[in-house]
C-alpha cells in the first residue's frame, strides 16, 4: 500500500513470523532432521503432528495452521524421497491435515472462552469495586488501610466483607464474615453492607443501626445461616465504640505501646441469630486517642494454618511491624500470613486497621481547606444574618433553619487523591 514504506511482501512475511510459534517450530524441525539422520524411512514421520497439537496450546487458530503446514511440507518432501508417492506418504499427510484442523478448531474454542473468563472477571472487579467499596487513605481524622484476600481461585470478593462511611453520626465502619463462601456468602455480604450504608446514615444510636442489619437479614436469611460482625462508631473525639456480633474481637493497639483484644463485656451472637437470645448486643465505650490504632479482621486470619497445623498468632506478629503507616503494617502482616499458609489461604481473609492521626498529622489538608476558604471572596461567602435572630419572614410562613456546613464536610484534595471530604461527599450522593 503506497504511503507505508514498507512493501506489501515483507510486511506480510513480519506478520507471519511474529504468529508463528517458536516452539513448535523447534519440534516439527527437530523431528525432520532427526529422521534425516536417522534414514529410518517414515519412522518419524508422523511425530511431526506433535507441532500443531502443542500451538493449539498457546496460539491461535493461525499459528495452528502454519506450523501444520510446515509438518505437512517437511513430511512430504521425506516422504517422497524415502517411499514415493504411495499409501504410506498420503497416510502420513492425511493425518498430519486431521491433527492440524482440529488443533486450530480446539485453539479457537480455547480463544472464546479466554475471552468469556476475561469478561467474567471485568464483572467479578467491577461487583467488587460496588460491593467492597474502596476506603480512601485518610478519613476524617483516621489513616485507613485494608488488605483483602478471597479463598476461591481467580475470585476478587468472597463472604468476608467492611464497609467504611463517614455520617452526621461520625464515621462508621463494618468488619464481618458470612457462613459459607462462593456466590450464595457474596448475596449475603452484599445485602449486609447495603443495610448498613443505609441504617449508618439514618441512625444516631449505634445499637440501632445493628438492629436494622439484624432485622433486615431475619428476614432474607436461611435457617442455617448468619454473620458475624464488629460495628465501630466514632461519635466524638477520644472515643469509639463498639458492637460484636459474635465475631473476633478487635485488636486494641494504643500508642503508648502494646497489643490487647477488646473482649465483649455480653458475648451477643451473630447476625441472624438474634431469636436464640432474649438480650441485645452489648456496646463497648473505648477511649481513643492520637497515635492509636485498632485492628479489625475476619477468622480467615487467625485460623490460617501452616503444615505443622499451627495457627498464625496475629496479636503476637502485630506486635512486630507496628508503625505510623498502616498501610505498612497490614502489607507486612499480609506477606507474613501467606508466608505462615504456604502461599494461599483456604478461607477468606480481611483485614482493616484504623489508626488515630496524631496532632500535626492532617495539617497540610486543614491547611488547604483554610486557605480556599480565605480565598473566597465575600461575595461568595453565605449571608449574614440580619440582626441577632437572622432575617424575618414573611408572616404565615415558617422560619427556615440555616445549616451550617462544617468543614469536614468540605470537598478537597490532595496530591491527586481523595481526602476524607471527597469520599464524603461520594457516598451521600
Amino acid at each position: 500500500m503506497p504511503g507505508l514504506g514498507v512493501p506489501v511482501p515483507r510486511r506480510a512475511a513480519s506478520q507471519l513470523a511474529a504468529g508463528m510459534p517458536v516452539v513448535p517450530v523447534l519440534i516439527v524441525s527437530g523431528i525432520a532432521l532427526v529422521d534425516v539422520i536417522a534414514g529410518s524411512g517414515m519412522f518419524w514421520l508422523p511425530l511431526l503432528a506433535a507441532g500443531p497439537a502443542l500451538a493449539a496450546s498457546t496460539n491461535g487458530p493461525r499459528g495452528v495452521l502454519c506450523v501444520g503446514f510446515l509438518a505437512a511440507v517437511l513430511g512430504a518432501s521425506r516422504g517422497v524421497e524415502e517411499a514415493g508417492l504411495g499409501r504410506e506418504t498420503a497416510a502420513v499427510l492425511s493425518a498430519l491435515l486431521a491433527v492440524t484442523l482440529a488443533s486450530a478448531l480446539a485453539s479457537a474454542l480455547r480463544g472464546r472462552r479466554e475471552r468469556v473468563l476475561a469478561a467474567v472477571r471485568s464483572v467479578a472487579e467491577a461487583a467488587q469495586h460496588a460491593v467492597l467499596k474502596p476506603i480512601p487513605e485518610t478519613v476524617g481524622p483516621f489513616r485507613v488501610a485494608v488488605r483483602y484476600s478471597a479463598a476461591a481461585a481467580e475470585a476478587r470478593i468472597g463472604g468476608d466483607l467492611y464497609a467504611l462511611v463517614p455520617t452526621p453520626h461520625g464515621i462508621r465502619l463494618i468488619v464481618g464474615d458470612v457462613r459459607g463462601k462462593g456466590l450464595p456468602a457474596v448475596e449475603i455480604a452484599a445485602l449486609v453492607l447495603g443495610v448498613f450504608r443505609e441504617a449508618a446514615y439514618d441512625e444516631p444510636d449505634l445499637l440501632a443501626v445493628v438492629g436494622r442489619i439484624e432485622r433486615s437479614l431475619a428476614r432474607n436469611l436461611g435457617p442455617d445461616d448468619f454473620v458475624t460482625a464488629v460495628v465501630v462508631g466514632h461519635p466524638r473525639p477520644g472515643q469509639l465504640e463498639v458492637v460484636n456480633c459474635g465475631h473476633a474481637p478487635p485488636l486494641l493497639i494504643p500508642a503508648s505501646g502494646g497489643v490487647s483484644a477488646v473482649e465483649a463485656t455480653r458475648p451477643a451472637p451473630p447476625l441472624g441469630l438474634r431469636g436464640l437470645v432474649d438480650e441485645p448486643p452489648c456496646l463497648e465505650i473505648l477511649p481513643f486517642s492520637d497515635g492509636d490504632q485498632l485492628l479489625l479482621y475476619t477468622d480467615g486470619v487467625i485460623e490460617a494454618r501452616d503444615r505443622a497445623h499451627e495457627f498464625y498468632p496475629l496479636a503476637e506478629r502485630v506486635a512486630r511491624h507496628l508503625s505510623d503507616e498502616p498501610e505498612d503494617v497490614l502489607s507486612a502482616i499480609h506477606d507474613e500470613l501467606l508466608t505462615h499458609v504456604g502461599g494461599r489461604l483456604h478461607d477468606d481473609a480481611a483485614l482493616l486497621l484504623l489508626r488515630m492521626q496524631a496532632v500535626g498529622e492532617g495539617e497540610p489538608v486543614a491547611s488547604a481547606q483554610r486557605a480556599r476558604e480565605t480565598a473566597l471572596p465575600e461575595s461568595e461567602g453565605p449571608e449574614k444574618p440580619e440582626g441577632p435572630e437572622g432575617p424575618e419572614e414573611p408572616e404565615g410562613r415558617e422560619a427556615v433553619p440555616v445549616v451550617s456546613r462544617s468543614r469536614s464536610a468540605a470537598v478537597g484534595t490532595e496530591g491527586g487523591r481523595r481526602t476524607d471530604a471527597a469520599f464524603s461527599a461520594g457516598l451521600g450522593r
